[in-house]
């Protein structure tokens, strides 16, 4: 069957889902192994053995490596494909690179940015490019399958760029010099996973060839408040400003938003004396980081019905609305489910996985441990999705 083009993908009626993926560097094969399990599960539940999560969700979102899923999903890549991607570039992708080797490379040059370039191109049927070759894919590509979000943080402006395919979006109209959907999707992606300390920023111009192009420095969209877009792809697909205005209610609409590990950086040894400069700025970032994420965790379980999803402190407890009560409140903007494993000590004992070396679960360079990061999202998927009950109605 011919793929719906995006307008009428967005404009079809019927209950619409969305995926949304944190950010975490290499952590982020702990998502992908759960969203091999709820793939795997939605080709047993349809009959499809072929299904893509792109033939299932309508809009997919992401923070950072969350982005570079979301984009290969949007893309057609089966989870298989996206999980290949991870395991045999990991090392060049997320692992810290010394300042001189990264001034060894050109802005487009660097492992990351060539592996986006080839893999998006290639996904959506383009050949690749070889030697000097210019890649293809744009963020307005007619091969995208769903409507997709990353979130970026430009620096030039200081503010949060959640940027998107949306040909309703105001700086998407096709008669802007400066339109958006003509920028490279890789590079956009590239822009949303550059961390700090791990990458260089990516510089990005718009109304590139026109008669005043002008540029903007990016870095990592999980140094914004958005590491965890659930609540954000909610506001887009709503607010009359971004012209989607999908429906809200339970019935309506689905968020399943999967996280890279809840893993607070407890120290209970800390003395008064051991907060100096560079103790903060260590710690202060993934603390922020960390505290948004939960805080929009926490809004989506508020202003939608919680099917599932784990403690997120111990006064408010998971927010889970119990099944029998599922649809009842007219007041809830959407259906919603949070996988996120907990890969604090405790958690991962949890999890039957006491072997498993807590501290290195949640760092976002842990490139030397991508099986036992595989084992602990496998492990979680099996124990905890349940694509036909989560979903139901979906």
């Amino acid at each position: 069957m011919k793929q719906k083009k995006l307008r009428e993908r967005i404009a079809a009626e019927g209950p619409k889902k969305i995926l949304a993926c944190d950010g975490g560097g290499i952590l982020g094969l702990m998502s992908v192994e759960i969203l091999a399990k709820i793939e795997a599960d939605l080709r047993e539940r349809t009959g499809n053995k072929k299904l893509v999560l792109a033939d299932w969700f309508d809009f997919t979102c992401g923070t950072s490596t969350g982005a570079i899923i979301a984009a290969c999903i949007s893309c057609g890549m089966s989870i298989d494909e996206v999980r290949k991607f991870y395991v045999e570039s990991g090392q060049d992708m997320f692992d810290k690179a010394s300042l001189l080797k990264r001034l060894r490379y050109s802005y487009n040059d660097e492992p990351l940015a060539k592996k986006l370039q080839q893999e998006i191109d290639r996904a959506l049927g383009y050949a690749v490019p070889k030697g000097k070759g210019k890649p293809k894919a744009t963020l307005g590509d007619e091969k995208l399958r769903t409507l997709l979000m990353m979130v970026l943080r430009n620096h030039t402006t200081d503010s949060p760029w959640p940027i998107s395919n949306n040909p309703h979006g105001k700086y998407n109209q096709p008669d802007r010099p400066d339109c958006n959907l003509k920028l490279p999707l890789w590079q956009l992606v590239r822009a949303s996973t550059a961390a700090p300390t791990f990458f260089p920023p990516e510089v990005v111009t718009l109304g590139e060839g026109g008669e005043k192009p002008y540029s903007f420095v990016f870095v990592d969209g999980g140094v914004t408040t958005y590491n965890n877009p659930a609540y954000l792809a909610y506001q887009m697909v709503t607010a009359p400003p971004y012209g989607i205005e999908w429906r809200g209610g339970v019935d309506n609409l689905l968020i399943v938003s999967v996280g890279t590990g809840k893993s607070p950086n407890e120290r209970p040894n800390l003395a008064e004396g051991d907060l100096w400069v560079l103790d903060h700025a260590k710690n202060i970032p993934g603390a922020l980081m960390n505290a948004a994420s939960d805080g929009w965790d926490m809004s989506c379980r508020i202003t939608g019905e919680c099917r599932f999803g784990d403690q997120i402190d111990r006064e408010v407890g998971n927010l889970q609305v119990r099944k029998s009560a599922w649809g009842k409140d007219p007041n809830r903007r959407f259906a919603y489910v949070r996988y996120n494993p907990d890969v604090t000590r405790a958690g991962l004992r949890k999890l039957g996985l006491p072997k498993v070396d807590a501290e290195k679960m949640r760092l976002m360079d842990s490139t030397d441990h991508i099986p036992d990061i595989q084992k602990v999202g496998t492990t979680y998927a099996e124990k905890y999705v349940d694509t036909k009950s989560h979903f139901d109605g979906f």
